[in-house]
């Protein structure tokens, strides 16, 4: 009767503490609402100046800011732009 039950992942697909109910936030890609431990991130630098004028700025030594975005990417999406690759197949459930 003491028969352990197959666990898909060690994680329950989820990352973070065990603090329970996670804010929900919405995909950058597709919209889909997606628990925030579900969700990568990816963060990057916007430029506030187009090219051209960043590289006549940057050699007369002027420090230039740069704003940071956050997305958010549900599962699907970051596998299929290639965030987030599959597992190899013997690392998969198998059964």
């Amino acid at each position: 009767m003491n028969q352990k039950i197959t666990r898909k992942r060690k994680s329950g697909g989820k990352g973070g503490s065990s603090k329970g109910r996670y804010k929900r936030v919405q995909c950058s890609k597709c919209g889909r609402s997606v628990p925030r431990a579900k969700a990568k991130v990816i963060t990057g630098q916007t430029r506030l100046v187009d090219g051209r004028m960043y590289k006549e700025l940057k050699k007369e030594g002027t420090i230039i800011l740069g704003a940071q975005t956050r997305k958010f990417l549900c599962i699907s999406c970051a596998v299929h732009s290639g965030v987030v690759s599959q597992r190899a197949k013997d690392e998969r459930k198998t059964g």
